[in-house]
């Protein structure tokens, strides 16, 4: 964040938002300002990509966007500050974006603790493939250990918390959809079967899936998932559908015009 004159004096950001509010009144981030500098430890290197000062609390609307296409980069990384404001409003835009979006959960701060567990605890687990610390981070990047899923791994929720141990990995077959097996114990009283393509992460012996533990209960996922199951999952061709939404269309295609 770096904000001038014209920021205040122009585009008046002090009457945008209760938080534009606190830092004008409190001169925060002003430009060319200490409180507008890189912590020591943290300042960019030579070769490292600078982004244009973000005027609120969303990274992405700078040049970041820009930055990531030219790359080719599709999987995001936040750490930082604030959990609540910065952190998920980023993460927030990037996945509606497409993005695949990791929080790193013990590197990220707020300014009090109901408002980082909000966050870490009840909100990125839904709007993240992975909540994780930084260790099994690095973990998930290292390239010696193998990324295939194996009997006795850990399974673990979007919300970090563990669902249980994998008891076998089955392959795709003509009819069913490739799967690991949770056996029944104390958290889940019977089998899970959770199709593979729910596993996003693998960190050392830690498997993480895109699905909070407290809603895994919930999931079709008492048996092995099958394709034709999938297939019903994700609904008819959009040519196919009269009304959008049931009883309407959305108002551009009020004239007649089909979804494409």
């Amino acid at each position: 964040m770096a904000y001038t004159e014209e920021d205040y004096r122009d585009e008046e950001l002090q009457r945008r938002s209760p938080i534009n509010r606190v830092m004008f009144e409190k001169k925060m981030f002003l430009a060319g300002s200490w409180g507008a500098d890189f912590h020591p430890e943290l300042r960019p290197r030579e070769g490292d990509v600078v982004l244009l000062p973000h005027k609120g609390i969303d990274v992405f609307e700078t040049d970041l966007p820009d930055h990531l296409r030219r790359r080719g980069i599709t999987h995001l990384v936040i750490a930082g500050m604030t959990a609540n404001l910065c952190c998920e409003s980023t993460g927030r835009h990037a996945m509606e974006e497409g993005y695949d979006v990791t929080f790193l959960w013990d590197a990220i701060g707020a300014e009090n603790l109901p408002a980082y567990e909000a966050s870490v605890l009840v909100n990125y687990p839904l709007i993240a493939n992975a909540v994780l610390t930084v260790e099994e981070f690095l973990a998930a990047v290292d390239g010696s250990r193998p990324p295939r899923i194996e009997a006795g791994d850990t399974v673990r929720g979007s919300d970090h918390l563990e669902i249980g141990e994998v008891e076998r990995v089955v392959e795709a077959t003509d009819e069913v959809e490739a799967h690991l097996v949770v056996p029944r114990g104390l958290i889940f009283p019977k089998e899970t079967y959770i199709p593979l393509d729910a596993v996003v992460r693998r960190a050392g012996r830690d498997v993480f899936i895109n699905v909070p533990r407290i809603v895994v209960g919930q999931m079709p996922w008492g048996e092995p998932p099958r394709r034709d199951d999938r297939r019903a999952k994700q609904g008819p061709r959009a040519a196919e559908v009269e009304k959008l939404y049931g009883s309407r269309s959305p108002s551009i295609q009020e004239g007649g015009e089909k979804p494409s």
